[in-house]
Order: C-alpha cells, then sequence, then structure tokens
C-alpha cells in the first residue's frame, strides 16, 4: 500500500472510533468511506479520501476530509485545489488533514473557506504525555512482585518419651504408625506453652530459614505428638526444611502502546486521544 493510502486509513480508523465514541452518531451506525467518488454538479464523478454522513432534524449532513502525508507544512497551493474541488460542492463540509502543520497562508485561507485543519499523527512522546501546565502524565507502571513461599518439610524426625512408654505399656511401640498421614493430620502439642499446631502450621510459623535445607530442633518440656491413630509423648523432635528463594515477577504496564493517534483541531484549539480499545480522551 502506498503511503499516502496508508495515512487515508490511519486518519478513516481515527476519524470512525471518534464518531463511534459519539452516543448520537453511534447509534445512527455512521461508516466513514475511503476513495468515496462523488458527482458533482456538471455530472462529472470527484473521489474524495474519505467522506462519511448523517441525517438529523430532516436534513442531511456530508463531510469530507482531504489527507496530505506530507513530511513538511502543507503549502497555500494544496488548500487552493481542494478549494477548486469543493466548488461544485456546496453542501459538503470539507475537512484538511495532515500530520506536520500548516503555513500560515494556508492556515488563513483555509479559516477564510470555512475548511476545517486538523493533525492527524501518530503519539509524539514529548507533548502528548504533558498536560496543558507541562505536568508529565502517567505513561508506564512498573510493577514488582517478590512472593515467599513458605518452607516444605522434608523429614520429621521425633524423639519419643522412652519411660512414658514403659509407664503406658499397653501400647505397643513396634505397631506404631504416628507418622501415617498428612501434615496437617500430624499434630505438635506444647503444653508448657500452652500451643498446638500441625506440621503444616508449622511451616508457615518457620520464619528466618537459609535458602536451601536446614534442620530445626524443638525440645519439650512436656509435649505431645498427635496423630489419627495415637497420642505418644516426645521429648524433642529434629526437621528437615527447605526453603525456596522468593518468586520475583515484574511487568511493565505501558499505556503508550495503546495510543495509536492523536487529532489536533487547529480551528478550535482542542486535542484528542484515540486508544486502541476505541476509548477517546480529550486532551
Amino acid at each position: 500500500m502506498r503511503k499516502g493510502a496508508e495515512y487515508e486509513v490511519f486518519v478513516q480508523t481515527l476519524q470512525q472510533a471518534i464518531l463511534d465514541s459519539e452516543p448520537l452518531f453511534k447509534q445512527k451506525n455512521i461508516q466513514v468511506e475511503r476513495n468515496k467518488k462523488l458527482q458533482d454538479s456538471r455530472g462529472i464523478l470527484r473521489e474524495f479520501d474519505l467522506y462519511w454522513e448523517y441525517d438529523l432534524a430532516g436534513y442531511v449532513y456530508k463531510n469530507v476530509i482531504e489527507c496530505k502525508n506530507y513530511a513538511s507544512n502543507i503549502s497555500i497551493e494544496k488548500i487552493d485545489a481542494f478549494i477548486g474541488k469543493l466548488l461544485d460542492f456546496p453542501d459538503l463540509k470539507p475537512i484538511f488533514a495532515t500530520k506536520m502543520g500548516y503555513q500560515k497562508g494556508a492556515k488563513e485561507k483555509a479559516i477564510k473557506h470555512k475548511i476545517d485543519l486538523l493533525i492527524v499523527r501518530e503519539q509524539d512522546s514529548t507533548k502528548d504525555w504533558t498536560d496543558k501546565d507541562g505536568t508529565p502524565l502517567l505513561r508506564e507502571i512498573h510493577i514488582g512482585i517478590n512472593m515467599n513461599c513458605p518452607p516444605r518439610i522434608l523429614d520429621f524426625r521425633p524423639t519419643l518419651d522412652r519411660q512414658w512408654f514403659e509407664a503406658n505399656d499397653s501400647i505397643n511401640v513396634s505397631e506404631l504408625s504416628f507418622l501415617s498421614g498428612l501434615t496437617n493430620e500430624i499434630i505438635i502439642e506444647d503444653i508448657d506453652k500452652n500451643e498446638t499446631y500441625s506440621l503444616h502450621e508449622l511451616t508457615c510459623k518457620a520464619t528466618n530459614l537459609p535458602f536451601g535445607k536446614s534442620t530445626k530442633r524443638m525440645d519439650f518440656a512436656e509435649g505431645y505428638l498427635i496423630t489419627k491413630f495415637n497420642k505418644m509423648k516426645m521429648t524433642s523432635c529434629e526437621i528437615d526444611f527447605i526453603q525456596s528463594e522468593p518468586f520475583k515477577m515484574s511487568n511493565v504496564i505501558d499505556f503508550s502502546k495503546e495510543l495509536i493517534g492523536v487529532i489536533e483541531y487547529l480551528n478550535g484549539g482542542k486535542k484528542k486521544a484515540i486508544l486502541r480499545s476505541g476509548v477517546v480522551k480529550d486532551r
């Protein structure tokens, strides 16, 4: 596609988004057409870059945009050519669009002939991200997430109280299955500290462990190991932990990637920014 045609499509996209954002126009399902051929008063077909029409209160309003993808300001000769083309179309609302700007004489003549002047361009990383007072607008959000994972228990080795077992001779030590169960089913009861917690809860309480593998020893003045099968007194236990390093994730939300183009209305001193989502914002 030639550059001129690419620019026409670009202007068409932005203008369509603006029409779609207006409740009144959205209800009428107005479509911006490219390369529209209109018949002049002498019966000759003339082509316009962009065209759309709508009816309001019994009147049909017709609009055309002349698009020029020039790397320099529009000269008065280009405005003259557009005026000449419009002579046989008194019912058209003329609009001129370019990406750079207009020479002084061109701007004055366009205003005199009631031609709306637009600068339709891609975003400018400097002037489109500051407000009227020059205050920078939010352009990027940098998000950093550090997720600390709880340690995992690799091995649990309780030391049972021999004297307690001798006093409770009804328990057959050889038949004990005290480690049979999930970590939330194996309970430690510390009578001296008035605490009761499962191995699962213990992993959540374990803090300041080094990264990698480590062993923690716990001694009990009066402690019990409780499973769904038994309750046994123990004097201490050793627990092997493994602590993973924090999970780190970063993300950048770049709002500039959502901004596809800007339209400056030179006659009215306004500016609109059009986002990929179709949202139109006044700037």
